[in-house]
């Protein structure tokens, strides 16, 4: 692997006009591709196998009309303060505002009317009209957008209170802020780590093209294969992080080895060798991680595990290919000034400065590495607590701030018809005989009636075969809440007894029941994906550290890490601790998808981390190091870089808790203190620890094992003498220092 990668970096930096015009190509055709696509993406879920899911396909295919495909919105009016709807006046105002709604655009369907769909409150203050549009949402204009949001302005001018939610409503804008924060974020890092403002524009520069090519590629792809807006706010957040992270270890590296004496080629060659070789298995590893997502079996999430992938791909190739091919651009002026002191002449160990704080920083915990131990453990464990009370659930209005006019019409309902009303469950119950259906739907609708969690029950609808009908359940209780979920446990217990009764099939679904499916289905699906991600990348780690226990060590390191986040997201998130500091205005469940996405995403970065540092300490270990002093050496050369990168990643996914995605929203706050737990505590803190306590432990392998295993050389042995005698002390410039 090392001499391999080192012949791509010899050869791009040789030929760097050629690289960076296949590369401008790449770019090109992915642009190209992208705006010749059309259609837009989707935001709906699907969870084959699952009982709801079961459901919304018997209506599909039972109910055309009533499952169509096009948008909806749900109109929700209010009398003024003393008055009720079917008052004179306010009704009048009803009247107008229903005509705006159906002249708003050619592509209205129809208008329901509150009066005659008998949808007003007990107490007549408060109704809802349906909109429902020809078009899917995605394929609205923003002149029906604005002539909808115009209706609805004149009805408030008049007197009425008016709020809508639904598909039909305009989308959140969702600018590049959270993209342009962490980019401005990793600039400075990478100004202040490097010193050179060339070599702080090159891992942003490398960063650019892989996200291009990633985002090219996706939007081309979004309309085919029916991708949502989730899918490339991902791609885009894990290919900005770690483009930007790989192309740093490889420039990094570079200027270390300048330092030690070779020449600007040998030296791209080498950086390349080794940094790039740990790009090579750390990205291995995140790929790992992400395309295992598929086990979930959900499309969705299938969808945003493989274009995360091909983001986490892109980058890899990016950096053994363009970073060594811009190096050859500039490279003195990578350098930055003290570099290029340093390159032109040595520092003897007599005038050496003072250590830098990584190498520092290790040696206090190689002093006391018990305490250091049990202090990180416990400290994770603590925060990783809430994580025990961790609710899913899918989002929905009551999620969004309480400025949007969606929350306003959320909460306007739950006043006027209940908590439950937001919240329907729908019952499907079909047969080939329609005698049995009609048998069966008595008898599920008396049991259910009857039920004391139950506030309303509507007449049957069937179609017009009669061989299906759907029946709506109104909950009293919340959505979210306990009873409700138990009382969809209790309904699908009747359906079985009903079923056996009639032989009726009667499934339940709705948003409730969709959240309950989901949450169990990825409850089941969590241990699989751990026991895939963590036993292959275990054995990627084997072939990488040539040890058992340092793998295990990893893995277990990031079980706490990943527990933390989730601890921490619980605490933010569902129980609002803090929630002013990040802006949020409504707390609740935890999105479904959130939590395995997290843990998949985490588990790479981890890796990363883990790949980074202990590279660099095997290195040292290899070359004739002892146990510790390579711990030493691996944190004096390695230890800021990591640190950077951990800050890096830390900005990127901290951008993105200020988006409107819920989702996204909540997945960049758990990735950025997920970094910071994981780089900071985990790798920085607990790994030099352990390694000080296991000693040559922790670099044995089995003799058999070791025969059977190929060598991949990530520490760059076949590559020739290292500059310094293995024994010999490196100069303390190989920890760069920033220019003043």
């Amino acid at each position: 692997m090392a001499t391999f990668l080192h012949r791509i970096g010899r050869g791009a930096f040789k030929r760097r006009w050629l690289t960076l015009l296949l590369w401008a190509v790449v770019l090109g055709v992915a642009g190209a591709a992208a705006a010749g696509s059309s259609g837009s993406s989707n935001s709906n879920i699907t969870l084959p196998g699952i009982e709801a899911q079961k459901a919304y396909d018997v209506l599909g295919e039972k109910f055309p009309a009533a499952n169509a495909d096009g948008a909806s919105a749900r109109v929700v009016v209010r009398a003024p303060d003393g008055e009720k709807l079917a008052d004179s006046g306010p009704r009048a105002e009803v009247s107008s505002l229903l005509k705006d709604l159906k002249s708003s655009s050619p592509r209205v369907a129809s208008v329901s009317d509150p009066f005659a769909a008998k949808t007003v409150s007990v107490d007549g203050t408060t109704g809802y009209a349906q909109v429902t549009y020809k078009a899917k949402a995605a394929d609205l204009t923003d002149a029906d957008h604005n002539r909808l949001g115009d209706a609805l302005e004149t009805s408030r001018d008049q007197g009425l209170t008016v709020e809508a939610s639904g598909s039909a409503m305009a989308p959140a804008e969702s600018g590049s802020s959270s993209e342009a924060l962490g980019f401005v974020l990793a600039a400075l890092i990478l100004v202040i780590t490097f010193g050179s403002f060339i070599a702080a524009g090159m891992p942003l520069l490398t960063a650019v093209v892989g996200v291009g090519v990633t985002m090219g590629v996706v939007t081309a792809l979004t309309a085919a294969l029916d991708l949502s807006s989730s899918t490339s706010a991902l791609a885009t957040m894990l290919g900005i992080a770690v483009g930007i992270d790989y192309a740093l270890f490889i420039v990094s590296r570079y200027r270390s080895e300048r330092v030690a004496g070779y020449d600007a080629r040998e030296a791209a060659g080498r950086a390349n060798g080794t940094a790039g070789s740990a790009v090579v298995f750390a990205g291995l590893t995140v790929v790992i991680a992400l395309v295992g997502l598929a086990v979930v079996n959900l499309p969705i999430l299938t969808a945003m595990g493989m274009a995360g992938a091909g983001a986490v791909i892109v980058a890899v190739l990016v950096a053994i290919t363009l970073v060594p091919a811009l190096l050859a651009f500039a490279p003195e002026r990578v350098l930055g000034r003290s570099r290029r002191k340093a390159s032109r002449t040595k520092t003897t160990a007599t005038s050496a400065p003072k250590p830098p704080a990584a190498e520092r920083w290790a040696a206090f915990v190689l002093r006391r590495p018990w305490k250091v131990l049990l202090f990180s453990v416990l400290g994770l464990g603590v925060i990783a607590l809430p994580a025990t009370k961790l609710e899913l659930g899918l989002p929905d209005d009551s999620s969004k701030p309480t400025a949007t006019t969606e929350r306003r019409a959320y909460d306007m309902l739950t006043e006027s018809f209940g908590p439950g009303f937001n919240g329907p469950l729908t019952l499907v119950v079909s047969d080939s005989d329609p005698a049995a259906t009609k048998t069966a739907v008595g008898q599920l609708t008396d049991h259910v009636a009857d039920l004391k969690d139950v506030a309303a029950v509507t007449p049957a609808t069937y179609n017009p075969a009669g061989d299906t009908a759907m029946v709506t359940v109104v909950p009293k209780s919340s959505p979210a809440s306990e009873q409700t979920n138990d009382l969809v446990h209790t309904i699908r217990d009747q359906a079985q007894e009903v079923r056996t009764a009639t032989g009726a099939q009667a499934l339940v679904t709705g948003t409730t029941a969709m959240n309950i499916d989901v949450a169990a289905k990825f409850s089941a699906a969590m241990f699989p994906y751990l026991a895939l991600i963590v036993g292959l990348a275990f054995l990627v780690l084997i072939l990488v550290f040539r040890s058992i226990l340092v793998p295990l060590k990893a893995a277990l390191g990031f079980l706490l890490s990943v527990l933390a986040s989730l601890g921490a997201v619980v605490a933010v998130f569902q129980w609002g601790w803090f929630k002013d500091l990040f802006g949020l205005q409504a707390t609740g469940p935890i999105m479904s998808l959130m939590p395995i996405l997290l843990v998949g995403i985490v588990f790479g970065l981890a890796m990363d981390y883990q790949v980074f540092l202990v590279t660099r300490i095997r290195e040292a270990y290899v070359h004739g190091a002892e146990p510790r002093a390579a711990i030493t050496e691996g944190f004096r050369h390695s230890g800021k870089v990591v640190i950077a990168a951990a800050l890096i990643m830390t900005g990127v996914f901290g951008g993105f808790v200020g988006g409107d995605d819920a989702m996204i929203k909540s997945l960049g706050f758990g990735l950025a203190v997920a970094v910071i737990f994981d780089a900071f505590v985990v790798r920085m803190t607990i790994v030099p620890a352990v390694l000080a306590l296991l000693g040559q432990r922790a670099w044995s392998l089995p003799g058999w094992l070791d025969r059977r295993l190929p060598h991949v050389d990530i520490e760059g042995e076949k590559l020739g003498s290292p500059a310094l005698a293995p024994h010999e002390p490196a100069p303390r410039d190989a920890d760069f220092t920033p220019t003043r």
